[in-house]
């Protein structure tokens, strides 16, 4: 009996609503607790999760059981409930509409690792939008502005634990 084989490594960037910076350290660790076990839950495996207080990068490997907007459709869900139900925030958490997935090489993926590992100190010197942009345009991807993100056009200062 024949068996299914893959290899597909994507990068997933999806943002929070309302252009706000609600991942602080409080809700970051548990967030991203949280989505871990909801990628090993759908069968995929996850090498890195990080961002910044406005948005985040998730780094799998894709299994073919499932299309990649059910998967980011059920962490989105299920984080937001998550974040909603433990009382992280003052007011009412979402993600925004969307998200970027980019597919790279085995061969990228330590670089990649690195990258978001760095994403505090990476948007010292790029704005979300900035990084987002350059992430279509090098993927060669066509986009019409109005139904990007919406933006926080500012750098972040990278936090000292």
């Amino acid at each position: 009996m024949a068996d299914t084989y893959s290899q597909i490594y994507i990068q997933l960037v999806f943002a929070v609503k309302g252009k706000q910076s609600l991942i602080t350290e409080k809700v970051k660790v548990p967030l991203y607790k949280y989505i871990s076990g909801i990628i090993e839950n759908q069968k995929q495996k996850l090498y890195i999760i990080n961002g910044a207080p406005d948005h985040v990068h998730i780094l799998i490997s894709m299994s073919p059981v499932i299309s990649i907007s059910s998967l980011v459709r059920e962490i989105k869900e299920h984080s937001t409930k998550f974040i909603n139900s433990n009382s992280f925030i003052t007011g009412k958490f979402q993600w925004q509409e969307g998200f970027g997935a980019f597919s790279y090489s085995k061969s990228q993926v330590p670089d990649l690792i690195e990258y978001i590992k760095n994403q505090e100190l990476h948007h010292a010197k790029k704005s979300f939008r900035e990084e987002y942009l350059d992430l279509l345009n090098k993927n060669e991807i066509k986009y019409k502005e109005e139904y990007l993100f919406e933006w926080l056009d500012y750098i972040f200062s990278p936090v000292e634990l």
